[in-house]
């Protein structure tokens, strides 16, 4: 509770302090590295996390800013439209980034949930959690072994976690969420306006 409190207020000099001298240890370890216990137990906890077996986190770096787009040389040979290089904005945020490195590496675990730890001028630092589906400890546990399941393979990739519920605009719940009943607001634009003309076949 208290460390909830604490978090909620970033500019206090307590927690001013320990962020920075943590983003300087971060800077100094590699991109992506394992943890041994959560930085904030508090909010690894209302994710999900139990401090038990077959429960991994993983702190990773991903560099802050707009994505730019890879043309050899900065030349698009296609119309004036698409010659932007530079200030080109990712459709993603940068913690589903964060958890679909994570997932590249340990293929073997499942991606639960994650949450930002710090930032500088570079850098976004997330941590992510990560279940062991093969572990005994997690299968037996009537709460977690949802993730077992072979449909949750890689969640990261195909947007299943809350970051990509996220950036896929399916927070939204009620009579605000009409438009993106089908899946994404995407499908629900196509299924309604691609013409169906059925008839007896």
């Amino acid at each position: 509770k208290y460390l909830e409190e604490l978090y909620h207020r970033k500019q206090a000099d307590v927690l001013r302090f320990l962020l920075r001298v943590r983003a300087w240890e971060y800077r100094q370890l590699p991109k992506l590295v394992k943890v041994n216990h959560p930085t904030r137990p508090d909010k690894a906890r209302r994710l999900g996390y139990k401090a038990k077996q077959g429960f991994v986190v993983y702190r990773v770096a991903v560099r802050r800013g707009g994505r730019k787009r890879k043309n050899g040389k900065g030349i698009v040979y296609g119309k004036p439209k698409h010659h932007g290089i530079r200030q080109i904005k990712a459709v993603r945020n940068l913690r589903s980034y964060a958890e679909e490195r994570v997932g590249k590496r340990c293929g073997n675990l499942r991606v639960l949930n994650s949450y930002w730890v710090n930032q500088d001028a570079t850098y976004k630092y997330f941590e992510v959690i990560l279940v062991d589906p093969q572990h005994t400890a997690i299968r037996r546990d009537p709460r977690i072994n949802w993730i077992v399941n072979p449909v949750h393979k890689h969640r990261e990739h195909r947007g299943l976690t809350a970051a990509g519920r996220h950036y896929r605009g399916l927070t939204k719940r009620g009579h605000r969420a009409n438009k993106i009943i089908g899946g994404s607001r995407r499908a629900n634009w196509l299924k309604h306006n691609t013409l169906s003309l059925r008839r007896y076949r």
